[in-house]
């Protein structure tokens, strides 16, 4: 069963999709309401393979804490363990909830989202 604040939180994502005409925000909000389950995890040294200095990251699903990201991210995701988010943080990096990621990025340009 779908939680309430999942719910709402897709509702806003394709809001914003339609808004800003941007169909990031729509994607995401389809990766909200699959069951959890269906979602996957991801290593911060995989993400760290994948990214730059500065990037603003979607991730929809659990971000974990094995590696480190050597450079600065600004990063969202449905769910990151302690140690993940201990090392982000560290690094200069960033945690950012969706309103405020669709509030710096509304048209979804420069999001890099992995899955």
């Amino acid at each position: 069963m779908t939680s309430q604040v999942v719910i709402c939180m897709a509702k806003e994502l394709k809001s914003a999709s339609t808004k800003n005409d941007a169909p990031i925000w729509a994607k995401l909000a389809e990766y909200a309401l699959k069951p959890s389950i269906a979602r996957r995890d991801i290593n911060l040294n995989r993400i760290a393979q994948l990214t730059k200095e500065n990037d603003t990251v979607v991730f929809p699903g659990k971000v974990l804490g094995t590696g480190d990201v050597g450079h600065k991210i600004t990063l969202y995701s449905f769910s990151i363990s302690d140690s993940a988010a201990d090392k982000i943080l560290e690094k200069g990096g960033k945690l950012i909830s969706h309103t405020k990621l669709i509030e710096q990025n509304p048209t979804g340009k420069g999001v890099v989202f992995l899955g």
